[in-house]
């Protein structure tokens, strides 16, 4: 598959970081991102970094997978030196990396420990497709170490599901949920996608209302995008399927916003809803925060101190890197200091805390609440936070402020 990765500046063949990355290490938050880029199937509409069997081509596989993740874990050790890096949250994402067996999960888990040390308690998710896993399979991840399943349900309607090549049946989601409680698993997330062509207000809303039937303690919905090269793109080009529509995704968003608060769910970014802070996903309030994360796996984003790199995105070429010793970035950018207060304002903004207001230009913020998009009273303690409308329009309300 071509490379979509951006362009960028080159990146030593250690992976050594440019001496203002390393400022201040060890003062920020820490954690580890592990990308499993294998699926059955593809979904029509995932333009993810991920392949299926026929897709994979020689020079990489499932079963050697985790030796090569290991292999960058004790690279990211190397390259960061000797500095004390607790690790406070691990996530592993896809892809479906429930098709890695427990072994090789636990096996990645135990190296982070092994080279940084998980602080206690730290949180350890990983995303799952409801038809990947079994009740033994949740028994063993527990065992393995990790506290938090995200599955991703997408809809209780099966039409719904068709349209976007799922190929779980709506009743799997309770039972799986089920299986992970009885694990010992405290936190479960459900995914949900709103906007498929041919999705009702109905559909949406038993979808809604079916996720919440499975007591979760954190749901993320997320509007369809129509992502160029996805099959799904191809249909609504041909005219085969109806392009989403704005004003239908925002009226699904006040739907989900409404039934989950009623239930107890309570918007914390705008696409996430959780029943109490210790719910939130910890792991992506870190990307949000601003802190250090380093990502392994083909395609795999890292941010150290300013400096943002990613990975090749082939896994071929991602083994051969690491067989060879060599780094697998293949590009990296180091961020200036109006970059990177742009990308704050981008990512804090989304959070119910909001952004501080010395980030942003006060005439900006003073229109935004004349327009009923940020909230009057926050503003006089210091914090920009969106309003109900405002989440409705945050990209827009970001651009103003920015």
């Amino acid at each position: 598959m071509p490379s979509t990765l951006p362009d960028g500046d080159p990146v030593p063949m250690d992976g050594a970081l440019p001496g203002t990355a390393l400022d201040g290490l060890g003062s920020r938050p820490f954690a580890f991102y592990v990308h499993v880029p294998f699926c059955v199937t593809r979904c029509g509409y995932c333009d993810f970094n991920t392949y299926t069997a026929t897709e994979l081509g020689p020079g990489a596989s499932r079963d050697s997978y985790a030796d090569t993740a290991v292999a960058e874990v004790r690279m990211a050790r190397r390259v960061l030196g000797d500095v004390d890096l607790p690790v406070e949250t691990v996530f592993v994402g896809g892809g479906t990396p429930t098709l890695l067996s427990t072994d090789d999960l636990g096996r990645v888990l135990d190296v982070i420990d092994k080279e940084f040390g998980l602080v206690p308690g730290a949180e350890v998710t990983t995303e799952a497709n409801p038809e990947s896993v079994d009740e033994a399979y949740v028994n063993r991840l527990r065992e393995a170490g990790f506290t938090r399943v995200s599955y991703g349900m997408q809809s209780a309607r099966e039409h719904v599901l068709a349209v976007l090549e799922r190929t779980h049946t709506p009743g799997r989601v309770p039972q799986v949920v089920e299986w992970t409680r009885e694990a010992g698993f405290e936190h479960v997330n459900l995914d949900l996608i709103y906007g498929t062509p041919g999705e009702t207000d109905d559909d949406w809303r038993a979808s809604v209302e079916a996720a919440l039937t499975a007591e979760p303690d954190h749901v993320s919905a997320y509007a369809l995008i129509v992502e160029d090269g996805t099959r799904l793109a191809a249909q609504v080009r041909r005219g085969e399927l109806a392009a989403p529509d704005d004003d239908a995704m925002a009226d699904r968003y006040l739907v989900a916003d409404a039934l989950l608060s009623a239930h107890g769910l309570h918007w914390y970014e705008i696409s996430n809803w959780a029943a109490d802070p210790r719910a939130a996903c910890r792991h992506n309030l870190l990307y949000w925060t601003g802190a250090d994360w380093w990502g392994v796996g083909p395609g795999a984003h890292s941010h150290v101190g300013g400096t943002r790199w990613w990975n090749v995105k082939h896994p071929a070429a991602y083994a051969a890197r690491l067989a060879e010793g060599a780094s697998p970035a293949h590009a990296r950018e180091v961020l200036g200091e109006d970059d990177r207060r742009v990308e704050r304002v981008m990512l804090e903004l989304r959070l119910a805390e909001g952004c501080p207001m010395d980030l942003l230009d006060d005439k900006a913020v003073r229109r935004a609440i004349d327009d009923g998009l940020i909230e009057a009273a926050r503003y006089e303690r210091g914090r920009a936070v969106l309003t109900l409308r405002g989440r409705l329009l945050a990209d827009a309300v970001v651009r103003d402020l920015v």
